[in-house]
């Protein structure tokens, strides 16, 4: 009997056709952190933020730094609540707000894991994303019908250790397509 998680995409990434009609999420890697029948959500991993640095948020939360922080990326999680603060990162801390998704991943919001990652306590490999994506009851899996997304298996390398501006491809060419061959209708058999 198959079991019900595995209908779903927790633990999963979205890989953006090319020819995504929404803007806000052209060439994203999205990895899915929590999908169920009541919806899902998850954070854009290869997009950076330019204009705001670890070290802005850093001075606007309480954490008293002695020495300047190192320079740390943060990332566009989503176009929803873009001010507040997710860390992806893996399963080697945890702590009692951490959710862990499955054996290599977890997501912490709690501002000690900020404090953490700002004085080198944190987790091993982490990802600072402000805002999230959400998907409604359904929608996910009708866009994924309509051939808005690709499902790929994320690993450590591709979220944390991959360059931003090259997780995109290497999400495709891990799933083995040519993206020359690629058909852009969707089909229903």
């Amino acid at each position: 009997m198959e079991n019900k998680r595995d209908l779903y995409l927790t633990g999963k990434c979205l890989v953006s056709m090319p020819h995504m009609d929404d803007e806000r999420f052209a060439d994203t890697l999205i990895y899915i952190c929590s999908h169920s029948k009541e919806g899902a959500m998850g954070f854009v991993v290869n997009k950076k933020i330019k204009e705001f640095s670890f070290a802005d948020l850093a001075n606007q939360l309480p954490i008293n730094t002695i020495h300047p922080v190192e320079p740390i990326d943060l990332h566009q999680g989503g176009p929803l609540e873009k001010i507040r603060g997710f860390v992806l990162h893996t399963t080697d801390y945890i702590k009692p707000d951490t959710v862990v998704i499955d054996d290599k991943m977890a997501v912490s919001s709690s501002i000690d894991i900020i404090t953490d990652i700002a004085f080198g306590m944190g987790p091993k490999e982490n990802l600072i994303a402000l805002g999230y994506a959400c998907w409604a009851p359904q929608q996910l899996e009708n866009e994924i019908r309509n051939n808005s997304w690709l499902v790929a298996d994320p690993t450590p390398e591709l979220v944390f250790r991959t360059k931003d501006e090259e997780k995109w491809q290497k999400a495709i060419e891990s799933l083995g397509i040519d993206l020359n061959r690629l058909s852009f209708r969707a089909g229903h058999a």
